[in-house]
């Protein structure tokens, strides 16, 4: 049998333009480009499935950094991704190995085996692929970071979560009930998705931030206040919350969304109105703390244990929104940030 030639060159996603408020299609564009060789230590890996994060919004712009590295105009975005090794120059990881890493927007990659190891490399059998960068990938994680080492979750607390039904979100109202919170409730924007986080999710109630003031709605869904607040939002949502919570509460600061894009001057008088809720921590002893998942790996093996403990008993439900083809990602990207998707969005690769 012919050997077969790997491929030296590959599809990308790269940035072309930095956006000047939305992010449009035309600030993206696919093009080929060459695959380094491989040295000693590096695999080829054929992507399969590809995240799509709502913290890469942030990394689109020029001034302050956000979470990682801002990608660079004229160079190929970055992200999660799950492929299968095609070639490898490292005896610990033979080829047709499953493995997470980095260097995702693009078809396939070159990457260093040490970089697959502990959470990289993954076991198709335990999961499906698609889980394995969803309620078993940094989503999950995060999820599972911000509740319990963060906001310090206890049983009987109630609980809001924002952006309830994206992929954290979805994550977290499960998580939440699983670790023994007595109600969950959640926001999400339109009636469709209020209904599912109820219906699939396992919320207790859903507040529709588009139909009603946030504020009004934790007043009828969560009368008697709330202890834990898992912010994935920010802003008037935030502001919202910080009345809503109890004497002793907790905020688990995931992400703050609604700072990015839109009009700035507006976005700023709205900041400064936020802003000024922060006396509610004072009078009520409220715990604020910001998180960056990364920081927490030492709960990687606990969170892996549990969570594919859940869903072996059919206790929790992966939710993915799948589109296919490179060419889309940067139509998922855009989809994802007009809150398009309801769980993990992910960009499919191949087979």
């Amino acid at each position: 049998m012919t050997p077969v030639t790997p491929p030296r060159t590959t599809r990308v996603v790269c940035l072309v333009r930095r956006p000047v408020g939305e992010p449009l299609p035309t600030d993206f564009a696919v093009e080929e480009c060459p695959l380094p060789s491989l040295e000693e230590g590096q695999l080829l890996v054929r992507n399969l499935y590809m995240s799509v994060d709502p913290s890469m919004r942030g990394r689109l712009e020029s001034t302050e950094k956000h979470y990682t590295h801002n990608f660079t105009p004229g160079s190929p975005l970055d992200g999660r991704a799950l492929g299968v090794v095609e070639e490898s120059r490292s005896e610990a990881v033979p080829p047709g190995t499953y493995v997470r890493h980095q260097l995702g927007w693009r078809e396939r990659a070159v990457v260093d085996a040490a970089d697959t190891d502990g959470a990289g490399r993954i076991d198709p059998a335990l999961a499906p692929l698609p889980t394995w960068l969803g309620l078993l990938g940094q989503t999950g994680f995060t999820a599972y970071v911000g509740l319990t080492r963060i906001a310090r979750l206890r049983p009987g607390d109630t609980v809001l979560v924002s952006a309830a039904a994206g992929a954290v979100g979805t994550a977290a109202g499960q998580f939440a009930r699983l670790l023994g919170a007595d109600r969950v409730v959640g926001t999400a924007g339109g009636p469709d998705k209020c209904a599912l986080l109820v219906k699939e999710f396992g919320y207790d109630a859903a507040a529709d931030y588009r139909a009603e003031p946030v504020r009004d709605a934790l007043a009828r869904l969560a009368p008697d206040g709330i202890d834990v607040y898992f912010d994935n939002v920010g802003g008037e949502q935030l502001a919202a919350a910080l009345h809503a919570l109890r004497t002793g509460g907790r905020v688990a600061l995931c992400g703050m969304m609604s700072q990015f894009g839109g009009n700035h001057e507006n976005h700023e008088n709205q900041r400064s109105a936020d802003i000024n809720q922060l006396i509610q921590a004072v009078l009520k002893r409220l715990t604020l703390r910001g998180f960056i998942v990364r920081d927490h790996d030492d709960l990687r093996a606990e969170f892996e244990r549990r969570v594919a403990g859940w869903l072996t008993e059919g206790r929790i439900t992966a939710r993915e929104t799948v589109v296919d083809g490179l060419e889309n990602a940067p139509g998922a990207l855009l989809s994802l940030l007009g809150g398009g998707n309801v769980g993990k969005m992910l960009v499919r690769l191949g087979d």
